[in-house]
């Protein structure tokens, strides 16, 4: 039975352990923290967005990034400071809006295809992740914003997305604890939320239970290609508090290897002689208690995306609610600035002034984004050699689809060896 590594725990490492598995493969997966989920997959938006896809590569987005660049606390921000890979980034990024159109489309479609594979698993398995499936509320200000957002939404449309204009009535007959004057709105109420973090952990759970692998707190040092499959070489990773590393790499071989370590990936690409162009685009969240019965009433159940000020929102069970935002060009930097979080703050004290805000977690992570916007998802130039990364702001949207595309392509190269005993059978996919 063919032996596959997976690289990355997060949310894109774990729903591709799961179809590997559910193909019949033994499959260890490694992570440098002691737990699934450590990272982007910790406390994202939390929201399932088909409706979010449209890409960020148009010529408006250049123009307001070069306006919002003296702010501090701009909804994208860019660390003028010189670094070979954000440049080239940016430039292979300009050289992308020409694609705007038609990835939009492919974005909707795999987002689409990903909601039946997450349901599947999902039911499969009896994961509790605080799954809302109330729609999304795409909120503007102004005519103008209003009028992009029709563009935008012919686009969806072509996709295969359902989502529809409504009234400033409308949007508060869908969402009363809205506050505020709106020109209008475009509601999906196919989207849903949920708690990436939960959803990950519970299906590592389920994967293990399966027969899957997991090194955590390993840190990989090489992955070296062999005349038969490759040795990848790893360390226990170094603890937090600045211990010890813990000796001498270990070497272990694998007959194929899938790369899905998010802003790490570009690193493990060039160890296998490919170009995965991935750049970490810091996000931030807060999660804010409801500790009180007026805030449990006061936040909205319905999740809200704020185009104007790039920031969503998804309440996640009865006592939390998320609020998410911000682009932040800044390198590998984790740092959580306090300028960058309190605009969250204060928007949720704007729209939902009776929410107490004085039990507010901030959180900051490193979104994985090619400069197209699509995930990096197939096979890499080597024979063996597979990549799920890259997926930016959506690889909780889109992770359940790509995992399923990047297992069938391990399955058409590397086969199953004669004489396998058939393993769990795949999920059913998705119409």
């Amino acid at each position: 039975m063919p032996h596959i590594a997976v690289v990355g725990a997060g949310i894109t490492g774990v729903t591709t352990a799961y179809a590997l598995r559910r193909r019949g493969y033994r499959v260890t997966v490694f992570d440098r923290h002691r737990y699934a989920g450590m990272e982007t997959s910790f406390a994202n938006g939390g929201q399932l967005s088909a409706s979010n896809a449209e890409v960020w590569n148009k010529t408006s987005t250049v123009l307001q990034g070069l306006r919002w660049m003296l702010r501090r606390d701009a909804p994208l921000l860019m660390n003028p400071r010189p670094s070979w890979h954000k440049y080239s980034w940016m430039a292979e990024f300009v050289r992308n809006i020409a694609h705007y159109r038609e990835n939009t489309v492919a974005t909707v479609r795999l987002a689409l295809a990903a909601r039946a594979h997450m349901d599947a698993m999902a039911e499969a398995e009896g994961i509790d992740f605080d799954l809302e499936r109330r729609g999304i509320l795409h909120i503007y200000r102004d005519r103008a914003a209003f009028a992009a957002a029709g563009r935008v939404n012919a686009l969806l449309a072509e996709g295969g997305l359902e989502r529809h204009a409504v009234t400033p009535e409308e949007m508060r007959a869908i969402e009363p604890a809205l506050k505020g004057a709106y020109h209008g709105g475009y509601f999906t109420p196919s989207d849903a939320t949920g708690d990436i973090h939960k959803f990950t952990r519970g299906l590592a759970e389920a994967c293990a239970r399966q027969g899957v692998r997991f090194r955590y707190d390993a840190a990989v040092d090489s992955i070296v290609p062999e005349p038969a499959g490759f040795t990848l070489r790893w360390r226990p990773a170094p603890q937090e508090d600045g211990g010890a590393d813990g000796g001498p790499a270990r070497p272990e071989g694998y007959d194929a290897v899938v790369i899905c370590a998010g802003a790490a990936s570009r690193r493990f690409a060039r160890m296998l002689g490919d170009r995965v162009n991935v750049y970490p685009v810091k996000g931030y969240s807060i999660t804010v208690g409801l500790h009180t019965p007026a805030s449990r009433g006061a936040a909205p159940q319905v999740s809200i995306l704020d185009d104007a000020a790039k920031i969503v929102t998804s309440r996640l069970g009865p006592d939390r609610f998320r609020v998410a935002g911000t682009a932040e060009f800044n390198g590998f930097n984790r740092d959580i600035r306090h300028d960058r979080i309190q605009p969250l703050v204060d928007w949720t004290r704007g729209q939902f002034p009776e929410v107490t805000t004085d039990r507010v977690v901030a959180w900051s992570g490193l979104r994985p984004m090619l400069p197209g916007m699509l995930p990096r998802v197939g096979r890499g130039r080597r024979p063996g050699v597979f990549y799920n990364t890259g997926h930016g702001h959506l690889g909780w949207t889109l992770s359940a689809a790509t995992a399923q595309i990047v297992a069938d392509a391990v399955l058409a190269e590397v086969g199953r060896t004669v004489g396998q005993q058939a393993g769990p059978r795949p999920l059913p996919q998705a119409a």
